[in-house]
């Protein structure tokens, strides 16, 4: 039924596109993080372009008053779903106008609190719709100019899409108004709110490149949006199309959904990407950054007509992000990432049967797979031909819609490509062509040996030492060695202990990680090579490291608690929460251990991030330092608006009443907790 409700309205909308055209909106708004609403007056301009007695506006259970057509009160419903206006309407231009007010149950997210001063308001459309938060269209086929007058609290940036064009301050409160000029669609409708500090950049074409911050972390400002200006740069000259907005900004914002979401002109991605320099090497923005760049073009200048065509914003961000990164890191780099993504997707089309061309298409598919499509392509037809196709098919359906063969038909023009068979095998087969992917990853020098590697994966390792010996001393890309340090998993220490040894000594981070995180038991006569990992320049080995030897080498435990005793590590306090976990549970170590069990119980709770606390809560669980507190902030994740932290908490405590004394635990904590905890709780323990 649910998707025949889904085909029923798309059909219905699809109808009203055609009797109805809207133009632009101007949204006059006011925010309550207190309440956790928003409200205020829209006023759309639309052309009937032919008669029709319903207009429909999405709106989610939202109540309306003073709604007017053309200045006049008409007879208006609402379902709760959407605004009915009923009228009989014809042919020619009409402006509505109406207040609403909304508590949205999603898309719009209340993060932190101004008592803690840490408040953030933002909002995430795709796959959520706009019209949780504001009256719009839910179809992506609609496009609208939008404008957002939003006025809040005056010690908060507020930032939406378009051009800031002016900020009105009344006593405490500021009013930001921001201005579009060209269309798009609802879902790609922004609102950020948070104490932020911004710097500016301008590109070489001279747009104004703005990159926020949460002023506490304006030491991470460089390493953070490193090679932003370049990304740009790079991407306006390899697509061939002017950036087709006035403005680019990027706001790191707290409890994202998704690693970054490309609104028009106003990137949001997550702080997991807020990075000082040691961060950078294992949580780099860089790709991120491309992509949601790259979907300004690709998604929010044109927006594919349907979930079937998906892939022409997913595939075509993924490829031109991995273009801007050859441009930054190199061919080696390029070529090592199309390897890693033609493993994954050889490994998913064993059990994956759909297809690209499917609304029902998995990530993978839509990305990666749609990005290796484009590969071939270029690869098939010659960088010259695709710029070209692809400069004449954005410039064709600027500010519209698009379909597969609209892309295909501009290709069609400056190559005699057999598309009807690039299609088969790259859009319309589940199956994931590794015969064509290899021919091309060797047309690079390190690929030709990673694919030398692989085909000794079965083989014993005597057979190719020697082969991996002199690999591991040459000057072959890391990605190379990284897969023969992963081939010596299974392999007896004494049997392998040369090639590790040589892997240490390439001094390259990623490959000495790969040899932190193969090696679960450390002989003795390793320990001292191994330990100089606790020095390498990455929060990742670092973890990695500190764990193992803690592991393996009891008496050496305070030595390693004393060394490290310091670390933070990334934002997410990695290292600091590791140090913390395992000093708890060295008897031997510290007289503060009430002092340390406590910061580590604080970075469970709610004063922290999802992933902060997800990853203080793991070593919390693994290491059995359960109590009531404990139980409380993993019934509080199951309420979190992130549903990876959420399943998080809801496995975690079907496991744990499993043990009738945890259990029983759990039932006496019930009347202390919240409605919403409440309510979680109860549902589980009935399971």
């Amino acid at each position: 039924m649910k998707y025949l409700f889904l085909f029923v309205t798309t059909f219905i909308f699809a109808q009203q596109t055609k009797s109805v055209d809207f133009k632009t909106v101007i949204g006059n708004l006011s925010i309550n993080p207190d309440n956790k609403s928003i409200s205020g007056t829209v006023t759309y301009t639309f052309e009937v372009l032919k008669p029709i007695d319903t207009i429909k506006i999405d709106a989610q259970n939202m109540t309306f008053s003073a709604l007017e057509l053309n200045a006049k009160k008409i007879q208006f419903e609402t379902n709760g779903k959407e605004l009915l206006l009923i009228y009989p309407f014809q042919k020619g231009k009409n402006t509505v106008q109406f207040s609403y007010e909304a508590k949205p149950k999603q898309t719009m997210y209340f993060v932190g609190s101004e008592p803690t001063d840490n408040l953030q308001i933002w909002t995430q459309g795709q796959g959520k719709y706009t019209s949780h938060w504001f009256p719009s269209f839910d179809d992506v086929n609609e496009k609208v100019i939008f404008n957002m007058n939003i006025a809040f609290d005056s010690k908060y940036q507020v930032i939406s899409n378009g051009v800031l064009k002016s900020k009105t301050v009344d006593k405490n409160t500021t009013r930001w108004n921001y201005q579009m000029h060209k269309p798009m669609s609802s879902y790609l409708l922004m609102v950020g709110i948070g104490k932020l500090e911004k710097s500016t950049l301008k590109s070489k074409s001279g747009i104004p490149l703005e990159l926020y911050l949460n002023p506490k972390d304006n030491s991470k400002q460089e390493p953070t949006y490193r090679y932003s200006k370049e990304i740009f740069d790079f991407l306006e000259k390899e697509i061939g199309v002017k950036y087709p907005w006035e403005i680019y900004r990027q706001i790191p914002v707290s409890e994202f959904l998704y690693a970054g979401m490309e609104n028009t002109t106003s990137t949001l991605f997550t702080t997991r990407y807020v990075v000082d320099s040691i961060g950078f090497e294992d949580r780099s923005y860089t790709n991120v950054n491309a992509h949601e760049l790259g979907h300004q073009w690709f998604g929010d200048l044109i927006t594919a007509q349907s979930g079937k065509d998906h892939w022409l914003q997913e595939g075509f961000a993924t490829y031109y992000a991995l273009l801007a990164e050859r441009s930054i890191y190199g061919d080696d780099y390029f070529y090592s990432k199309l390897y890693e993504s033609s493993l994954q997707l050889k490994q998913a089309s064993k059990t994956d049967t759909i297809p690209v061309l499917n609304p029902k298409a998995s990530s993978l598919s839509f990305y990666q797979k749609g990005a290796w499509a484009l590969h071939v392509l270029r690869e098939g037809i010659g960088e010259k031909a695709f710029r070209k196709a692809v400069k004449n098919y954005l410039l064709k359906y600027s500010y519209q819609n698009v379909t597969t063969q609209n892309f295909f038909d501009e290709i069609k023009k400056v190559s005699h490509y057999d598309l009807e068979n690039f299609s088969k095998i790259w859009l319309e087969s589940p199956a994931f062509n590794s015969e064509i992917a290899n021919e091309l990853l060797a047309k690079n020098d390190a690929m030709k040996v990673q694919l030398e590697v692989a085909k000794l994966r079965n083989k014993p390792l005597a057979e190719k030492f020697t082969f991996f010996e002199k690999t591991l001393q040459s000057n072959v890309h890391f990605s190379v060695k990284e897969s023969i340090v992963g081939q010596l998993f299974k392999e007896k220490f004494e049997d392998k202990k040369q090639l590790l040894h040589l892997a240490l000594q390439t001094q390259n981070i990623q490959v000495r990680q790969a040899v932190a995180s193969t090696l679960q038991k450390i002989p003795e006569e390793f320990r001292t090579e191994y330990e100089t990992l606790l020095d390498d320049k990455s929060y990742q080995t670092q973890e990695i490291a500190l764990y193992v030897l803690w592991n393996n080498f009891p008496v050496k435990r305070n030595d390693y608690l004393e060394k490290t005793k310091n670390w933070i590590g990334f934002n997410d306090f990695n290292l600091r929460i590791l140090w913390l976990s395992l000093a708890v549970s060295t008897p031997e170590y510290g007289s503060n251990k009430q002092i340390y069990y406590q910061e580590l119980l604080d970075y469970s709770s709610p004063k922290y991030e999802a992933t902060t606390r997800q990853n203080a809560l793991e070593y919390l669980l693994n290491f059995k330092i359960i109590n009531e507190a404990v139980l409380k902030n993993l019934v509080n994740a199951t309420t979190h608006h992130m549903w990876q932290f959420s399943k998080f908490g809801r496995d975690n405590i079907r496991v744990l009443i499993k043990n009738p004394e945890t259990r029983n635990n759990f039932q006496t904590i019930l009347p202390s907790l919240n409605d919403k905890e409440k309510f979680q709780l109860e549902r589980l323990l009935k399971e």
